[in-house]
């Protein structure tokens, strides 16, 4: 039986800025042992069921890209205002600070030190992660249904924990570089 595994694999702008805000907001609020990227000395007025709103608009992002891969650019830049809504306290202020805060990310993004640094700094490990998942599916005699569609993100997600099932999931950098092995059976165990 020759291997049927076919994985995507995408930097998602809206869970990577998701990422990007949660950094903010742990950094401001000292939620963490080191300080994460991006850290900001100004205060942002992040509403005070964060956490509880975080976690909803990160499954609900998720969940969208995970039934449309093409979700994620919509979201992105066409319904950029959720995050703020769902995330900020409703000001003028806050609402320049938001707009200062997704344009920084944007220009970051859109450089190579971004997206394109984000995807390029997994490409071995997930040589070696496919090659590894499909000989134990072979193994297993498991033929796969479907693509498996991974979401890079350049941080790890603190405040939800990511679910992987056999056609998406949310992976990190770090996820994949220093748990690639356990990563293999973890994704097989999916399908």
């Amino acid at each position: 039986m020759d291997s049927s595994l076919n994985i995507i694999l995408n930097a998602t702008n809206s869970l990577n800025f998701l990422i990007y805000l949660q950094n903010i907001y742990l950094n401001q609020n000292h939620r963490g042992r080191h300080l994460k990227y991006p850290y900001l000395s100004t205060s942002i007025s992040f509403k005070d069921d964060f956490d509880f709103e975080f976690k909803k608009l990160w499954n609900e992002v998720s969940q969208r890209i995970c039934d449309d891969g093409g979700n994620d650019l919509h979201i992105f830049h066409h319904e950029k205002y959720v995050f703020y809504k769902k995330l900020f306290i409703s000001s003028v202020d806050s609402l320049k600070m938001y707009d200062e805060v997704y344009t920084a990310f944007q220009v970051w993004w859109s450089q190579y030190a971004g997206q394109f640094a984000i995807e390029r700094s997994v490409d071995a490990p997930m040589h070696s992660l496919y090659h590894n998942l499909a000989n134990l599916l072979k193994e297993s005699k498991i033929e796969p249904k479907k693509y498996l569609n991974i979401s890079l993100i350049y941080d790890e997600c603190l405040l939800v924990n990511n679910k992987i099932s056999s056609n998406f999931g949310v992976l990190s950098i770090e996820h994949i570089l220093s748990k690639h092995n356990q990563l293999s059976q973890k994704l097989k165990d999916s399908f």
